[in-house]
């Protein structure tokens, strides 16, 4: 089977911080040095290192989750409202901040991949060396006014998927908010939330960046390498646990014969 490759809205999922080094990595010195009341700055920054080439348990599950998808040819993600306005008004989110901000964005169609990731990123402005994320929000409730209501460390991850992928310094998140389509709102949406056109433009608009961090981006790989190897593991595990009666038959007549 061809090496998993993971969108970079995977990332921040696989992310989280482990409550302990995984086994395999444990050698009797690394046992030493987590037995040891005090530890000098060169033993803390290894158990560091082997923190982070280990998976959480929850990222665990998330990628267990991405092989059943694999081996069924499924995708657990289903549509809702919101993901469902997402795809009908991209359009019209992209020109307000086009408006806005004075820019000449396009919607991009590249998929870029490199050894660990993949993505298609929303739109692309190289000549500043930068990247846009369109987001709609559902209604005026949902839509973040304020930069502290933007920050989603798992979005962050996924822009810094992005910017590794096309290779540009910055990465701008725009929620914009425009009017919800007639056929989307069910009879109890409120009218005032959702029909915004009145609003000046500006006033639903609001921009979260993302710098490019190399750093961040190293620690990113590493995890990325720990999931591919248990994503394989897993593989492996599921192939044994569920034989083919078909293969097993051959094998069978196979071991027969040449006896």
């Amino acid at each position: 089977m061809r090496e998993v490759l993971f969108r970079c809205s995977s990332i921040g999922k696989l992310m989280g911080a482990p409550v302990s080094i995984d086994p395999a990595l444990v050698t009797p010195d690394v046992q030493k040095i987590l037995d040891s009341k005090k530890r000098t700055d060169e033993e803390k920054a290894r158990i560091e290192g082997l923190k982070l080439r280990t998976l959480s348990e929850g990222a665990k599950t998330y990628v267990r989750e991405l092989v059943r998808q694999e081996i069924w040819g499924v995708d657990f993600e289903s549509s809702s409202k919101y993901t469902e306005k997402g795809l009908a008004v991209e359009g019209q989110a992209l020109e307000l901040i086009n408006r806005v901000r004075g820019l000449s964005l396009t919607k991009n169609t590249e998929r870029r991949s490199d050894d660990l990731l993949t993505g298609e990123a929303d739109t692309i402005d190289l000549l500043n060396q930068e990247g846009w994320d369109v987001k709609s929000s559902w209604s005026l409730q949902t839509f973040p006014a304020f930069l502290q209501d933007c920050a989603d460390s798992l979005y962050a991850y996924q822009m810094r998927g992005y910017m590794r992928l096309w290779g540009v310094d910055r990465w701008h998140v725009g929620y914009a908010m425009v009017d919800t389509p007639d056929e989307l709102l069910g009879r109890y949406e409120p009218l005032p939330l959702h029909i915004v056109s009145h609003i000046p433009e500006h006033m639903r608009l609001t921009v979260w960046t993302i710098e490019r961090d190399m750093e961040i981006e190293r620690q990113m790989v590493i995890k990325l390498q720990a999931a591919r190897t248990y994503y394989q593991q897993c593989i492996e595990e599921f192939s044994a646990l569920h034989p083919d009666p078909k293969e097993e038959a051959c094998q069978s007549h196979l071991s027969c014969a040449m006896q």
